[in-house]
């Protein structure tokens, strides 16, 4: 177990055997997770930037492709049943 004090900036110096086995380096971004006795911190994973056909590639949909303006029917139905 490692030891650290709070600088009066509220700043904490993680030591470096921890940073090195979590591989963190100069500018990783942490989110702070309050415990309640205690916080904690994680690394803030960046997603991988993706398009458009990365997401359509993943939907499985055989048949004839929808046209916008059904598509836009379709949510307004869906508002319709959902408000009424």
């Amino acid at each position: 177990m490692s030891a650290t004090k709070l600088s009066s900036k509220g700043q904490v110096i993680i030591p470096k055997p921890l940073r090195t086995a979590h591989n963190w380096e100069e500018g990783q971004e942490l989110i702070v997770i309050d415990c309640g006795e205690g916080i904690m911190l994680k690394p803030k994973r960046v997603f991988k930037k993706t398009t458009v056909q990365d997401v359509a590639d993943c939907l499985k949909f055989s048949g004839k492709a929808k046209t916008i303006e059904e598509m836009n029917e379709a949510i307004a139905q869906g508002l319709k049943e959902k408000f009424q």
